[in-house]
């Protein structure tokens, strides 16, 4: 599962991949200083990992991940291929969310595309060329569904009165991700047509060093331009976050974030917030030689799971032996768990819920 970190040139992309990334990307202040996207594979903070490898003491120590992408940034007329528009387009097309980065911060130094700062007009400008492009797109899928439809197919009729639906809600300038679906059908037909402002976003406020804690008004601003959009909004610093990525020790990170009043780096709570947007969850397994966190998508039955450490333990699977983190937590190992009884052993059907502590029977 991919985040592709978008935006205009110069608003802190590359800055902040690099902060959530060990692949250094270059970072420079001029048009277009990422060119191919560069891509990071990013570990999932979580103290619930932290706390099970405390207890069980393993061998390894093994996080979930996300992949991160940086891609290039983007001009008005991207959709008509100015600038790289159409390698941004197809980079941006192959991720599964999109982190879109604006800049709040006033910097002479730093030079911004457009001149001025204004993070409302700089979003508008990517989601009206997102929005062009997928006007585009949903404009054939209705002419080619309703060409099939004028010739009685009923179920054709349904998807090309969707698909006119949904031409003239980003018509009218809004991104198909808000667009009101009335049926499964629908919400399967959106998902099919792979539009770009489908896709769920998280928008990250890059401020200066001093708003880091409580924002500012440009921060504001985009609070209330994306009201509306049911998206989520972070924070952060990136040149700072840049700063402690760079320091040594844990006790050096955590006396600058204590002096900037922040309990931990905003990248952490980034990187989780991404993970959710890809409607991801996390359930562990725990042993002597391995506490591993494994990412499956919310509402996986508990084969599913299985199926994510190897696919003989889906096609055997028996049954799972779960237990709560919380419980684990609480009891301080699987024993002991289990003599409380708070391990429950669930079959085929069972939901896996975020955090479930699982070891599984199977037979091939």
């Amino acid at each position: 599962m991919k985040c592709g970190i978008v935006g205009l040139p110069n608003v802190g992309k590359s800055t902040l991949f690099n902060c959530l990334s060990s692949a250094k990307a270059q970072s420079a202040n001029y048009p277009f200083c990422t060119i191919e996207p560069n891509v990071g594979m990013v570990n999932v903070p979580d103290h619930r990992l932290e706390k099970l490898a405390e207890l069980v003491n393993p061998q390894r120590v093994q996080p979930a991940t996300v992949e991160i992408v940086d891609i290039a940034g983007l001009v008005k007329g991207a959709s008509k291929g100015e600038g790289l528009g159409n390698q941004f387009l197809g980079n941006i097309r192959e991720t599964n969310a999109i982190i879109h980065v604006l800049r709040c911060f006033e910097n002479e130094n730093v030079t911004h595309v457009d001149g001025s700062v204004n993070p409302v007009r700089d979003k508008e400008v990517i989601d009206i060329e997102l929005q062009l492009k997928d006007l585009e797109t949903a404009q054939k899928l209705f002419e080619k569904t309703n060409k099939v439809a004028r010739v009685g197919d009923k179920s054709a009729k349904k998807e090309s009165d969707f698909y006119s639906k949904l031409v003239k809600h980003i018509e009218m300038g809004n991104s198909a991700r808000s667009c009101p679906l009335d049926s499964e059908d629908e919400e399967i037909w959106l998902k099919k047509s792979q539009l770009l402002t489908a896709k769920p976003v998280l928008y990250v406020c890059n401020v200066d060093e001093a708003s880091a804690k409580t924002g500012n008004a440009y921060v504001e601003k985009v609070r209330e331009a994306v009201a509306g959009e049911n998206a989520e909004i972070i924070v952060l610093a990136a040149a700072t976050e840049a700063d402690i990525s760079e320091l040594e020790t844990f006790e050096e990170r955590e006396m600058f974030l204590s002096d900037l009043g922040l309990t931990e780096p905003g990248v952490n709570k980034l990187i989780r917030t991404a993970y959710s947007l890809l409607n991801l969850q996390t359930y562990f397994t725990a042993g002597e030689k391995e506490v591993r966190a494994w990412t499956i998508p919310i509402g996986s039955t508990a084969p599913q799971a299985a199926g994510v450490i190897h696919s003989d333990f889906e096609k055997g699977f028996i049954r799972a032996e779960v237990i709560a983190f919380e419980d684990y937590a609480k009891f301080g190992s699987e024993a002991a768990a289990r003599e409380a009884g708070k391990l429950r052993v669930e079959g085929k059907e069972y939901i896996v819920k975020d955090g479930d502590v699982m070891h599984f029977r199977f037979n091939v």
